[in-house]
């Protein structure tokens, strides 16, 4: 497991109501019970971890991070965009 992996999963898992289960690279945000506010804490947690910019729009229904492997995928890819 890379660093970024395990950096946003410990990111991920801060955010759980339930911080004593196990998540993995497939589990949906949603199902995590991860809500909006929950997902917009995120996202500043991650920008300010990894020294990035997420662009994302907590107005639109459309969920842009679906399962912890896209939240994974997209902060790995800002990240090496930076480099």
């Amino acid at each position: 497991m890379s660093d970024i992996t395990a950096d946003v999963l410990a990111i991920v898992t801060k955010k759980l109501p339930n911080r004593e289960q196990t998540i993995h690279l497939t589990d949906r945000l949603e199902d995590l019970g991860i809500d909006s506010f929950a997902a917009v804490e995120m996202i500043f947690d991650l920008e300010e971890k990894f020294d990035i910019q997420i662009n994302y729009n907590s107005n639109d229904a459309r969920p842009e991070f679906q399962t912890v492997g896209d939240v994974v995928a997209a902060i790995q890819q800002l990240v090496d965009g930076k480099a």
